[in-house]
């Protein structure tokens, strides 16, 4: 049977040791930190509390540790060295220091961790978009360590540089591109505000420029968009257009049932001649 009253003197031992004691631990804006003293783990709120990083505390009561000051490099590597390594590529960040990062190889970690799945990586203080970075994972929290300086740049900027062009994830290929990095990259597209619709337009907009016409307006329907448009004699229409393959639903003309012969490029060489 435990012995109540020495359990109580470990504790109270315990916490004299813990507050004449500083402590090393990373911290995320608003979040709290940890440390462990005679295998208890002790929780506090860190002061400042908005604190962001590495830092050294030092506990002021049961609930309070006062940020000291920031550790130095040596001390973070220190700390990390005792938890496992997981290569992750960033996708966006999400708040402040943190990134939403997914595997580099999807079987490694799920080894490692038992899973696979994006991940929100904290403190993060270099790197971009698609770059290939090391952290280290314990429990739900995952820590930048450092850029990973071994990986091919030129993935990062074909990445990067296919975002910016609007390329679909479906059509996203270039010479070593894997499953993992097809993904990160759809992570990353699904936070851009109005990419899809960035893509929707520039697709209209090139098929009617490549049949002559011009773009003014589209609408969504789910399945099909009304899209405005115009000839080049400046003439205006407005055509039903299925989303899968450009194919005309509706011309806005008569064209004795045979809409659907045509696609959106097509079109507006049949406007120009008016031969149906």
């Amino acid at each position: 049977m435990t012995d109540i009253r020495k359990l109580i003197n470990q504790i109270a031992e315990a916490e004299i040791q813990l507050s004449a004691n500083q402590f090393i631990a990373p911290c995320v804006k608003g979040g709290r930190v940890r440390t462990k003293v005679a295998g208890m783990v002790y929780t506090f709120t860190p002061k400042p509390r908005q604190f962001e990083g590495w830092g050294i505390f030092q506990p002021v009561d049961a609930k309070t540790a006062t940020v000291v000051e920031s550790a130095d490099l040596p001390q973070i590597a220190e700390y990390l060295q005792h938890f496992p390594q997981i290569r992750l590529r960033l996708a966006n960040q999400l708040r402040g220091q943190t990134w939403l990062a997914y595997p580099v190889n999807e079987v490694d970690m799920r080894q490692r961790l038992q899973l696979v799945k994006p991940i929100a990586v904290h403190l993060v203080t270099e790197g971009v978009a698609f770059e290939q970075i090391i952290t280290r994972c314990h429990g739900k929290s995952c820590w930048f360590e450092e850029i990973d300086r071994r990986t091919d740049p030129i993935i990062t900027e074909t990445l990067q540089s296919a975002i910016q062009q609007l390329t679909p994830a479906a059509k996203l290929q270039f010479k070593g591109m894997t499953p993992e990095m097809r993904t990160v990259y759809e992570l990353a597209t699904e936070r851009i505000e109005g990419f899809q619709l960035q893509q929707d337009e520039k697709r209209l907009r090139k098929a009617l420029q490549q049949g002559g016409g011009e773009l003014s307006q589209f609408q969504d329907h789910g399945d099909y968009w009304t899209v405005n448009w115009r000839t080049a004699d400046g003439i205006r229409h407005t055509s039903a257009i299925a989303k899968i393959d450009l194919t005309v639903i509706s011309s806005g003309i008569c064209l004795s049932g045979r809409d659907r012969d045509f696609d959106l490029q097509s079109l507006v060489g049949v406007m120009e001649q008016q031969e149906w």
